[in-house]
């Protein structure tokens, strides 16, 4: 193959990776500019998903929307299904047979995570190198294979990096082995009792309100967590032993030693493509193309939403940035010139040497687009970007170390206050701050070194190329980073591209609580969907507590209310401490003060004198929400702990109530329940039997409450709502991102409410 008009012409180029970011530019570059080329993708299966329902998929992308604009959809499909095959497999797992005519092979399959855990990152960085040559080699074809790996598997080191075999002594056998062992070794450990005697202790604080299976549920993840945890530390801690910052840059790096050692035994030409920190698109298929956010972005948007007040990174350090469409051109132009048979080339393909864009000119750049262009706060206005004044690693660390230890305190301090608007406000205030330092502290560890780096990566080979390419094809095809003009590239092209949906969620207010969309079920024929409420905090203004006070007062003559008040301001220590341990155990400690009542009589003083007050203690807004269920067609559930003697007002409101009941002996009240009040993980189960007997659609359905102990029921539909949550489930509900309410601002008062009663 020769650099002609069409260097690739009549070749047959298998294509690994083609579903990520650098795979679907390669892919739509050999279909919109290569039309000779005949292409074999290489894509594995994701669960129930085949391999060419994926690649349907992909094809539906906006990479290919330039494309299939310019020569039609019929064209293009003509174009897949005549040139394009599909192959199901994963090298993760095994060799997978290839075809026995490859001319060329252009790898870019791998985990591009900088932090996965230890085994996968080998599983697919090594393992799949290993598996991919194999199957080369037992194919029976002699292709150029185009090893795609990344700059920085120099490792932590300074100055110049030459386009050559890395140097190191490292076993990728020994390391592959070890490495694929350690999730047995690690799951071991995790089953051990003082690690899960840990884990079980930090539920149990944290979710025992919710109910034992909630409990044992959070333990068991804080297991799944540790064993990741300890994983990707394992891979971090090898990889910074030997030299490399992160178990990616290891991984990719053993990688290459894999492909030589391949090069040297079966004498194939292998060349190895070194791509540095990959961005958007600087022109192909357009200017701003990308697909998710890559290295920097994420640090572009939180600099944009003023989240990053400081950040790692020597400010004449260099940030070796490349368009997308750069490295592609650069990948199809080595992989028209072949290798010699057992003796690889190597490539850089970065900015760093010709154009080098540092991290303070960077900064300065995308500083000037948001103050020109800033973000929306919201609908609250506009966000002032920070100003950054390059303390170093140190004076960072820190500062997020400050910020850890105070906004733990914090949090500790406000999950224990009552649940009240300040009180909400607040964890609002400490959600956005934990999140920021969260937000810092991962990207400062994982992008730190790279921010910090005083390398640069010669590409004198590249150049050479690139020089050689005839002067038709160098506007469209040429890779030479020096044409780059960072000044438009960061403020006309990426910002505006990777800002661009950002944008259009907070523009609409998308940190504020969404408009209500009530799904109408007009098919009589389609399954139910239920509006399930809790009673307390979430329809009611009241408690337990309020509702005997109403009732006991409004029966007893006024000289015995000092007493009774007496005695029940006795036992709220002990009702508050069986509150904290399980609902269920403060609802039937404090049944028992009814002991010796008239069933009747509690009846009648609760529909004759107490309704009104009921009513009174009514959220207005949770009143229209029932009554706005009802008229979607949706059923109205109410499921409370209180006993049903006491709601007989509200009932009329619901389609279905259940309630505690009270346990009596010839009418009179024992102070026992007559069954186990329904709490907790007991709500969930019973409307998860419920939804099985009557055919009930519980993705669609809906459920209201204000307590974490409301948590599993929440958790059983669609579509939650934490109304005038506790700390504990506002703290849950933020990270869920589920719909927050905040009912009652217009609700009676406890003392009107008592007045009332007893008036």
């Amino acid at each position: 193959m020769s650099q002609d008009s069409d260097p690739l012409d009549g070749a047959h180029v298998l294509l690994t990776g083609a579903t990520g970011f650098l795979g679907q530019a390669a892919l739509e570059r050999l279909l919109s500019a290569y039309p000779n080329t005949r292409i074999s993708v290489l894509i594995r299966r994701r669960g129930s998903t085949t391999a060419q329902a994926r690649f349907d998929a992909l094809l539906r992308k906006p990479v290919f929307s330039t494309w299939r604009e310019r020569v039609g959809a019929d064209a293009v499909a003509r174009a897949v299904a005549e040139r394009v095959t599909v192959i199901e497999g994963d090298l993760g797992d095994g060799v997978t047979r290839l075809p026995a005519d490859l001319d060329v092979v252009i790898h870019g399959a791998s985990t591009v995570s900088f932090d996965p855990p230890i085994d996968d990152a080998f599983r697919v960085n090594v393992s799949g190198v290993v598996n991919l040559y194999e199957a080369v080699v037992a194919s029976g074809s002699n292709p150029h294979v185009v090893h795609v790996s990344t700059a920085y598997v120099a490792g932590a080191r300074k100055g110049v990096i030459p386009e050559e075999a890395l140097k190191h002594s490292v076993d990728w056998r020994t390391e592959l082995e070890s490495a694929l062992a350690a999730r047995a070794e690690v799951e071991r450990d995790s089953r051990r009792p003082e690690v899960l005697r840990r884990a079980l202790a930090r539920a149990r604080a944290e979710h025992g309100k919710a109910g034992p299976q909630s409990t044992a549920l959070a333990a068991e993840d804080a297991r799944r967590a540790w064993v990741t945890e300890r994983l990707v530390d394992y891979g971090r801690t090898r990889a910074q032993s030997l030299g490399w910052p992160d178990v990616y840059t290891f991984t990719k790096a053993l990688g290459e030693r894999v492909a030589e050692e391949f090069a040297a035994s079966h004498g194939l030409r292998v060349s190895v493509v070194r791509p540095a920190i990959v961005e958007s698109a600087l022109r192909h298929p357009y200017p701003g193309w990308i697909d998710g956010f890559k290295m920097a972005d994420p640090i572009i948007l939180a600099f944009g939403r003023g989240i990053l007040k400081e950040f790692p990174g020597l400010p004449d350090g260099v940030l070796d940035i490349i368009p997308v469409d750069i490295v592609i051109n650069a990948t199809l132009a080595v992989a028209a010139a072949p290798a010699e048979p057992a003796k690889p080339a190597y490539y850089h393909v970065g900015s760093g040497a010709r154009n080098p864009l540092t991290f303070r000119e960077m900064y300065e750049q995308v500083r000037a687009y948001f103050e020109a262009h800033p973000m929306p706060d919201g609908g609250r206005g506009q966000i002032k970007v920070p100003s950054w004044s390059f303390p170093g690693m140190r004076q960072v660390e820190r500062l997020l170390r400050t910020g850890e230890r105070a906004v733990d305190w914090a949090e500790k301090a406000l999950l224990h206050l009552p649940a009240t608007e300040r009180t909400r406000e607040w964890l609002t205030r400490i959600h956005r701050e934990s999140q920021r330092l969260e937000f810092l502290r991962r990207y400062a560890d994982l992008y730190g070194v790279y921010t910090e780096a005083e390398v640069i990566y010669t590409d004198s080979k590249l150049l050479a190329l690139h020089q050689q390419l005839p002067p038709e094809r160098v506007d469209e095809h040429g890779f030479d980073a020096a044409v780059i003009d960072w000044d438009h590239y960061l403020q006309e092209v990426h910002c505006p591209s990777v800002t661009g949906l950002m944008r259009q969620a907070t523009g609409r207010g998308g940190s504020r609580t969404p408009a209500l969309k009530l799904t109408r079920r007009t098919d009589p024929d389609s399954p139910p969907i239920v509006a399930v409420f809790d009673l307390e905090g979430t329809v009611i203004a009241s408690n337990l507590i309020e509702g005997y006070l109403w009732a006991r007062l409004a029966d007893l003559p006024r000289a015995d209310w000092p007493r009774e008040l007496a005695s029940l301001a006795a036992a709220l220590p002990r009702y508050l401490r069986a509150d904290h341990r399980d609902r269920g155990e403060f609802i039937r400690t404090f049944m028992r003060r009814y002991k010796g009542a008239s069933e009747d009589e509690l009846r009648r003083l609760v529909n004759a004198r107490l309704s009104d007050v009921l009513l009174r203690r009514s959220f207005p807004e949770a009143v229209r929400r029932i009554r706005a269920h009802r008229a979607a067609g949706h059923r109205t559930i109410l499921i409370t702990g209180t006993a049903d003697v006491l709601i007989e007002p509200l009932t009329p409101l619901f389609d279905h109530v259940v309630a505690s009941k009270l346990h009596s002996r010839d009418g009179v009240l024992t102070g026992f329940l007559a069954t186990p009040p329904l709490v907790g993980e007991a709500r969930a189960a019973w409307l998860r039997r419920y939804a099985a007997q009557e055919g009930v659609d519980l993705t669609r359905s809906w459920a209201y409450g204000d307590s974490y102990s409301d948590r599993p029921l929440l958790e059983a539909v669609g579509n939650p709502a934490a109304v005038n949550p506790d700390p504990r489930l506002y703290q849950h509900a933020k990270r869920k991102h589920w719909r927050i309410e905040t009912w009652g601002r217009h609700t009676g008062g406890a003392l009107e409410a008592l007045v009332e009663a007893v008036r």
